[in-house]
């Protein structure tokens, strides 16, 4: 997406610029993976909402990267790949990594801040499932399911599926209200070999984390089956 800032210095890289941009912090910096971590939030010269996750030192490891690697650059894959695969998860403006003075590595992810979204416990702590009805409740279920349906079939796992990492929205009023949902924090994403695997993960987490009824758990797995091309081996219904 496109994004305005006015001009850094000369011979200013990209990374440079972005990493000296403040804002306020909506997630303080946390000490974990050996480094720090915290988003802020900034806004572009044209009024854009935007979130810069910064870390310092903070790196996974895996059999490919047995040395470690800046997080932002797993959490950056999946960005992408969730995109291609019509996921919807925040629009990315920019991710790089640099080395600072000791050596240690820096990462940079700036994501479009998902507009008129809220987190789902909020949504309906606040009312939105009376205030909506039970029509848009359920279109929400199902647009959760669809989404996470595409991203197991792609092979992915979210990896921290709580209810605090899944956004909704609702557009349009009465009869023509529209629900839509969208995935957030990615950087424990990771993909698997087995659909089945990484579905059966990420659903037993959500279950365990969410406040739905039964009778709402199993119309979402419905609305996931259908998607997913059958069911999950290994899931409580």
């Amino acid at each position: 997406m496109a994004v305005h800032f006015a001009g850094g210095s000369a011979g200013e890289s990209r990374f440079d610029y972005f990493w000296r941009q403040r804002g306020e912090w909506v997630e303080e910096p946390n000490q974990r993976r050996g480094g720090e971590s915290g988003v802020q939030r900034l806004r572009s010269d044209d009024g854009q909402l935007l979130y810069a996750k910064r870390q310092i030192g903070h790196i996974y490891r895996t059999v490919l990267h047995p040395f470690g690697r800046p997080t932002v650059l797993r959490e950056r894959d999946a960005l992408l790949g969730f995109q291609a695969l019509n996921v919807r998860v925040p629009d990315m403006v920019f991710c790089g990594v640099a080395h600072d003075a000791d050596h240690q590595w820096r990462g940079l992810l700036v994501t479009a801040a998902l507009d008129d979204f809220e987190e789902i416990d909020d949504f309906y702590a606040g009312g939105g499932r009376e205030r909506h009805g039970e029509a848009v409740h359920d279109q929400i279920l199902k647009d959760l399911a669809e989404n996470l349906a595409r991203m197991h079939r792609g092979h992915w796992q979210h990896g921290c599926l709580y209810s605090k990492h899944v956004f909704v929205r609702v557009v349009g009023e009465g009869e023509a209200a529209r629900a839509e949902v969208a995935l957030l924090d990615l950087e424990k994403c990771r993909r698997r070999i087995s659909r089945q695997r990484a579905a059966r993960n990420d659903l037993k987490q959500l279950r365990r984390h969410s406040s739905w009824s039964q009778a709402d758990w199993k119309k979402l797995l419905y609305f996931y089956q259908k998607v997913f091309g059958g069911a999950v081996k290994g899931l409580e219904q």
